[in-house]
């Protein structure tokens, strides 16, 4: 079983567009998905700086573009649709796509107003997010429990991601937990928390018109790494996941027990590739980043294809 992970907020870079751009039909589909975000993302995504895109009404739709364009170049390289899908955070809206539950306009304009719906929340209160690498789960989880922050980011492989005001995210980076290191992240708010409870709201009515489809292929969700089978209630997932938490590590126990043999994280590619390396030991991998990754992914989706026949050949002996 191939999986394809859809990457969240904090994996883009500079610039990241760029390569994407030199193959046939993208500039078009950026555009269409520009006009549906209300948010030019050939500009921000070749131009802009780190700052400018670090904007939460910016960084997310260029984000699920991105993993968009990536999906169908991996999938016209390779010939085959991958076995499961399963997005982080924002990234759950490119994975809906990629089960068919919805369309990619209307992911993208989705997107649009869940980035600008989170950072209005995010500015009522200045807030953050910090990823606490190593140490002890539940010493982690008390010692943020004792700062008062939250929990938001269940990453696996070691990693918890915590947020809450600023004051109390520095406090724990000045005085981490042995074994443990504290790194801030390149968001604008404490999402995944209750700071962003008024995101909801807004994400919600954007839904409303909306008739989905149940998920074409097998489909995971974050809040809990359990598979949905209903387009309505996948949609009612992304609706609370803006104020809930991320369980990426429940994601990755559930394609472990589907028998994972695989994983392909889409552009813009890294984070969830590495966590994969530290929580699914022994999986190959790989991060499409640019279209020079493209072979590789291909590689794997056939590879595993051709593993899969030979194994009911077996069997069937």
């Amino acid at each position: 079983m191939i999986v394809v992970a859809c990457p969240g907020q904090g994996s883009q870079t500079p610039g990241f567009l760029a390569p994407w751009l030199e193959l046939d039909g993208v500039a078009e589909s950026l555009a269409a998905y520009s006009e549906a975000a209300e948010v030019d993302l050939v500009l921000h995504g070749t131009e802009s700086d780190a700052d400018t895109i670090r904007d939460t009404r910016i960084a997310q739709p260029l984000i699920v573009a991105a993993s968009l364009i990536a999906a169908k170049a991996v999938m016209q390289h390779a010939g085959r649709a991958p076995d499961g899908v399963a997005g982080h955070s924002v990234g759950e809206l490119a994975a809906l796509v990629g089960t068919a539950v919805i369309s990619a306009e209307q992911a993208m304009r989705l997107v649009g107003v869940r980035g600008r719906a989170m950072a209005d929340a995010a500015a009522r209160t200045p807030t953050g997010m910090s990823a606490v690498v190593g140490g002890d789960e539940q010493a982690v989880l008390a010692r943020l429990a004792e700062l008062g922050l939250t929990p938001a980011n269940h990453n696996g492989g070691g990693q918890i991601v915590a947020a809450g005001d600023l004051p109390a995210l520095a406090a724990l980076a000045e005085e981490p937990l042995k074994g443990t290191r504290v790194i801030p992240l390149q968001v604008a708010g404490a999402f995944h928390t209750e700071y962003m409870a008024p995101a909801v709201d807004a994400l919600r009515t954007a839904v409303a018109d909306l008739t989905p489809n149940d998920p074409a292929t097998t489909l995971w969700t974050n809040r809990d790494g359990s598979v949905v089978t209903s387009g309505v209630q996948a949609l009612d997932l992304i609706v609370n996941q803006v104020s809930s938490p991320v369980r990426w590590d429940l994601c990755m126990a559930s394609f472990a027990d589907a028998g994972i043999t695989g994983m392909i994280e889409l552009a813009p590619a890294g984070a969830l590739a590495g966590l994969a390396k530290r929580g699914l030991r022994g999986t190959p991998v790989v991060a499409v980043k640019t279209p020079d990754d493209l072979d590789a992914a291909a590689e794997l989706l056939n590879g595993a294809a051709a593993c899969d026949v030979l194994s009911e050949r077996r069997e069937s002996k």
